[in-house]
């Protein structure tokens, strides 16, 4: 491939096809993590990114070899390997004296580091440990965020957002119930953020709903919020920007309510109630040998003919 005026132009089909999957279209393919640990990572690091590669498979790259870097100072590596993986979440894991056992969430936004949360691992329970059958590869996981700091502190917030663009999965258009089977719940409290992974159970419950019960089946996690790197209101605002095509077009006289039931408003000329034709009962017509008028100025009432 040729680079003229900052536009690089394919010599090769098979470089044209790789130029046009990464270009920008209307409808991005699924976020992509790349999970990578650090120089000095330890046992318990290198387990817990292997387990957080296994409930985010197949939509992750998982990097084996160490890579000597330190995002919160220099995250050109960062965005390098970005670049060449088309990744745009990543997980880097480190660990040293001052900061012990260390997980670094993050995404980029054009191949530039956009937020940053450090979380530290306190107490941390592998999928090996919970001998229970688990979910199958690529399930779409449902997340249950606990706590009132999601939704007071900026902090809380951003890191909200944060673990549900990494947890989310592909976007689909329809999810069958026997599909919703993983369940990630997110707590915060005391400062704390508790991550535990459940397995959905469907039980017979003598109707045709079915009881539900939840199974632990890891990994168990117990965070601590550290250094953060978030980025400024005009950056993010930018970054939730969409094409003018995928806005939906507004229709008049359309509205929906809480509940998503669909009101319509409907404009008519003024009606005429004199030419509006009645339905014609026969309960009211006449019928013979019964009075058909009562007394009207002292008159007797007149009696319908009988014919013989």
């Amino acid at each position: 491939m040729t680079q003229l005026d900052g536009v690089t132009k394919p010599k090769t089909k098979r470089a044209k096809r790789f130029l046009e999957s990464r270009a920008p279209k209307l409808s991005e393919d699924g976020k992509t993590a790349m999970i990578m640990k650090g120089g000095n990572a330890n046992q318990t690091v290198t387990q817990a990114l292997k387990d957080i590669y296994s409930l985010k498979k197949p939509n992750a790259v998982l990097y084996k070899k160490k890579n000597i870097t330190r995002p919160f100072e220099d995250s050109t590596s960062l965005e390098f390997f970005s670049k060449k993986t088309d990744c745009s979440l990543f997980l880097f894991g480190s660990h040293n004296k001052k900061r012990p056992n260390n997980l670094i969430f993050g995404r980029l936004f054009d191949f530039h580091v956009l937020d940053m949360i450090e979380l530290g691992i306190e107490k941390y329970v592998s999928l090996s440990d919970i001998k229970a059958s688990k979910c199958p590869e690529g399930t779409k996981p449902m997340l249950v965020f606990a706590g009132e700091a999601f939704d007071m502190e900026n902090e809380h917030k951003r890191l909200k957002s944060l673990l549900i663009d990494f947890f989310r999965g592909p976007t689909v258009s329809a999810v069958r119930l026997a599909g919703l089977e993983h369940v990630l719940h997110f707590t915060a409290l005391d400062g704390k953020i508790f991550m535990r992974s459940y397995r959905c159970l469907l039980k017979k419950s003598g109707c045709r709903t079915p009881r539900i019960e939840m199974e632990e089946i890891g990994p168990s996690f117990d965070f601590v919020l550290r250094r953060t790197h978030l980025a400024s209101d005009d950056l993010y605002k930018l970054s939730h920007r969409q094409p003018k095509a995928l806005k939906p077009k507004k229709k008049k006289n359309i509205s929906h309510d809480v509940f998503g039931t669909k009101f319509g408003r409907v404009h008519m000329q003024k009606q005429d109630l004199a030419k509006l034709q009645t339905r014609k009962m026969k309960g009211l017509r006449k019928r013979k040998g019964v009075v058909v008028a009562e007394e009207k100025d002292g008159q007797e009432p007149k009696v319908a003919k009988v014919e013989s």
